[in-house]
């Protein structure tokens, strides 16, 4: 089986242009002899170009990993949210915003911050 440019591109997550401009500056694999396909492969398994590189086209290994840092990101969303309720409680309750801030492990400005948006 071999793939298209277009189904390289869908697979780096890149429009068609951008999957041919990498393929002619060397960012990509070359395609087969044909001139006109890729081994699908060679497209998953090569190091992409750029700091912003997507991996849509990478390993089911690399893309569990992707899955677990989404969903370690919502958790710490989750915990921020939980902070800044907890940082409310505590200005009802009489606490000083630095013995809170040092609590929470953030910064006296964060703490004050998220009082003043609360």
């Amino acid at each position: 089986m071999t793939w298209t440019a277009q189904e390289c591109a869908d697979a780096w997550g890149v429009k068609i242009g951008t999957w041919h401009g990498y393929v002619s500056r060397g960012q990509a694999p070359a395609p087969l002899a044909d001139g006109r396909t890729w081994d699908p492969d060679a497209v998953r398994t090569f190091r992409r170009p750029g700091v912003g590189r997507s991996r849509t086209g990478a390993t089911p290994q690399a893309q569990e990993l992707l899955a677990e840092m989404a969903r370690v990101a919502a958790d710490i969303d989750d915990l921020r949210i939980r902070q800044r309720e907890l940082l409310v409680t505590g200005k009802q309750e009489g606490l000083e915003v630095l013995a809170m801030s040092r609590a929470l492990g953030i910064s006296r400005q964060t703490a004050a911050n998220w009082l003043r948006d609360a």
